[in-house]
């Protein structure tokens, strides 16, 4: 025999008793597993013979409970966020009208009126005006006004309010100028005549007119909302009679 003969020979006999040990250690391990299904099996008859299969269990609230939630649970919390990120609450908050008045940080002017007399008018400032006179309110200051010819007329033959030009000759010398005038003629309003239009209009003004109660509420909200330098104000007191004058009440 040549020595590849010899050493092929050899192979074959090697490989055959390996796979002679495969087959032996494959056997092996299929009896144990076997034997070990087995047991596992008998463990499990064992222990069915003492238990019960467990069944899963619902409880049902009681009608007769007061509680409608589900035990241990709570309710589910609102928690909605608006645009600006803030958290929107539950419920609308109290209206504040203090915070809702624009002008209530606003110092009220010292020439605001306070009370209009018979036959004057009382300001914040704490000055007063009587006597029958009118008020002229320009610049933060308050003067008192007599508008009024000889014999206290100021209506002319047409029954229009006709004022003389030195009656406002105060707002000529005034700069910068208010832009409108609130003219209150009493406790009634006439027309007012064309030359006195034409006066107010000559000084760059425009004008308001109203009864003197009403005239001054308005000269109070413009001149704390826009300032006391844009609105000026004249007033007659709302006793005011024509011929005779604003005469203390008695």
């Amino acid at each position: 025999m040549t020595i590849a003969t010899i050493r092929s020979t050899m192979c074959l006999r090697a490989a055959s008793r390996t796979l002679q040990r495969v087959e032996s250690c494959s056997n092996t391990i299929t009896s144990t597993r076997q034997l070990w299904l087995r047991r596992q099996s008998s463990s499990l008859q064992h222990h069915s013979n003492y238990t019960t299969p467990i069944r899963s269990a619902v409880f049902l609230p009681n009608s007769s409970s007061s509680s409608s939630h589900a035990f241990h649970t709570t309710a589910a919390q609102r928690n909605t966020m608006g645009h600006n990120n803030e958290r929107v609450p539950d419920q609308a908050p109290t209206t504040d009208f203090g915070r809702m008045d624009m002008l209530g940080q606003t110092p009220t002017p010292s020439t605001s009126v306070d009370v209009c007399m018979h036959d004057g008018f009382a300001f914040n400032s704490g000055v007063h005006i009587d006597g029958g006179d009118g008020a002229l309110l320009v610049g933060g200051e308050a003067f008192a006004w007599r508008p009024w010819r000889e014999g206290h007329k100021l209506l002319n033959a047409k029954g229009q309010w006709d004022l003389p030009a030195e009656a406002l000759g105060l707002l000529g010398l005034v700069w910068p100028r208010p832009d409108l005038l609130i003219i209150g003629m009493g406790k009634e309003i006439r027309p007012m005549s064309p030359e006195t239009k034409r006066l107010i209009s000559s000084l760059g003004m425009r004008v308001d007119i109203l009864d003197t109660r009403n005239a001054a509420s308005q000269f109070n909200l413009l001149a704390t909302e826009r300032g006391v330098d844009n609105v000026a104000a004249a007033l007659i007191p709302i006793g005011w009679r024509e011929g005779v004058g604003a005469e203390k009440s008695s």
